[in-house]
């Protein structure tokens, strides 16, 4: 099969205008000393909201690849597919990151949970795992309840991956399965029986995307207790590094960090324990670009600067309708969101700055910033106004995209 490299770093693209600009950032890490491999990522939700098809994705990361002379690894992910919607992604995709989090809580036929139990006496009593100082402790009613949890989404899973294998070869793409969208996080020892469910499953998943303690919100920092984030982290890979040597899974399967995008607060805990065990990492990152591109058209000033703030008009005025699809990924605070006339007013380094995401800086405004990153169907529907703008400013636009990936985002989770 596919062997995913040790670090790999998942950049969203919604208009397929920014895959130079995004491998840019990649080469220049590279140039660092750090080899890190691009993943492009769309889900079928975005396509439908764009209006694209999963081949722009491919046709866009093709054309980086060969105008910048990339020799090393590059993927295309289908991301957060199902069973219903894999299909289109398959001519397009070689990376497939299946998601059963709508599955996660309907409860499997009881004989089924009671077999696994019976067939993994293992997972029951005290459970020492390299790197945790206490044993887990697991009742067998303990494996009972997360088996009752898990189990029906973990062979979802495995339906969608015998299709994918079906289809496309299992030596031919790199499986993740996500079940980070989903109400409660997934502690360590859940963990490992979600591992193991997974394992006999048969999916020779390469990375797993677990919903960590804490707020994961679009576009801006993590929201939580970073000490309680740290154990559980450094316990997850724990737990992974265990669960690859007793149950068969790939030796390179590894963590994957979903809307990791702008968690800065967390990037330097992600980086110890990274260089502390030599473990793996997948970061994937949405809609970052796409409000980078929204900084550079404000910068620009003129029509991109007028463009800007219609987009940020047309999404006050349309609030509920834009967040109602992200409402567990976002926290804006209306009172904070500036008026059309107050934004009216704004230059273009204004906007900019308001934008940018840059905590420290006295401009930013992280519920505006929550608002726009949900807020590109609007940029969609101005159809080739928005993508005629993007090429005449494309110097500017690109160069804010390379400098958010590799100075806010790569630097921190890999260098410094």
């Amino acid at each position: 099969m596919l062997n995913l490299e040790r670090f790999s770093f998942g950049v969203g693209d919604r208009f397929a205008h920014q895959a130079k600009a995004q491998l840019r950032a990649f080469e220049l890490l590279a140039r660092d000393g750090i080899d890190v491999v691009p993943v492009w990522n769309k889900s079928n939700r975005e396509h439908s909201f764009i209006g694209s098809q999963p081949e722009s994705v491919r046709l866009a990361a093709n054309n980086a690849v060969a105008t910048l002379g990339w020799q090393k690894s590059w993927y295309v992910d289908a991301d957060h597919i199902r069973l219903e919607t894999v299909d289109r992604f398959v001519p397009h995709s070689d990376f497939f990151t299946i998601d059963v989090a709508d599955s996660i809580g309907k409860h499997a036929a009881p004989e089924v949970i009671d077999d696994f139990v019976d067939r993994h006496p293992e997972l029951i009593g005290s459970i020492a795992i390299a790197g945790i100082a206490d044993p887990f402790q697991i009742s067998r009613e303990f494996v009972q309840k997360i088996a009752g949890k898990y189990l029906l989404a973990t062979q979802e899973a495995g339906q969608i991956y015998r299709h994918i294998c079906d289809v496309k070869g299992e030596a031919n793409f790199v499986a993740e399965v996500s079940m980070d969208e989903t109400d409660a996080p997934q502690t360590p020892p859940e963990l490992l029986i979600i591992l193991v469910a997974l394992a006999d499953q048969r999916i020779r998943l390469q990375t797993i995307a677990p919903k960590f303690t804490g707020r994961f919100n679009k576009g801006v920092d993590y929201v939580g207790d970073l000490a309680q984030f740290e154990r559980e982290f450094n316990d997850d890979l724990a737990v992974i590094a265990h669960a690859t040597s007793r149950y068969g899974l790939p030796s390179n399967l590894k963590l994957s960090v979903h809307s990791g995008s702008d968690k800065f607060s967390i990037y330097p805990i992600i980086r110890r324990a990274l260089n502390r065990t030599g473990a793996g990492l997948h970061l994937k990152t949405a809609g970052t670009t796409w409000l980078e591109e929204l900084i550079g058209l404000s910068e620009a000033g003129g029509d991109g600067l007028t463009l800007a703030k219609e987009i940020y008009a047309y999404s006050l005025d349309h609030i509920d309708e834009l967040c109602a699809p992200y409402a567990s990924v976002i926290d804006i605070d209306r009172a904070r969101l500036p008026s059309l006339s107050e934004v009216s007013g704004y230059t273009g380094t204004r906007l900019a700055n308001s934008l940018r995401h840059i905590p420290s800086h006295p401009e930013f405004n992280a519920h505006m910033r929550q608002l726009l990153h949900v807020a590109f169907k609007v940029a969609a529907k101005q159809g080739t106004r928005f993508l005629d703008l993007l090429q005449s400013n494309e110097p500017i636009v690109s160069k804010q995209v390379t400098d958010n990936i590799y100075l806010r985002h790569m630097r921190p989770l890999f260098v410094e």
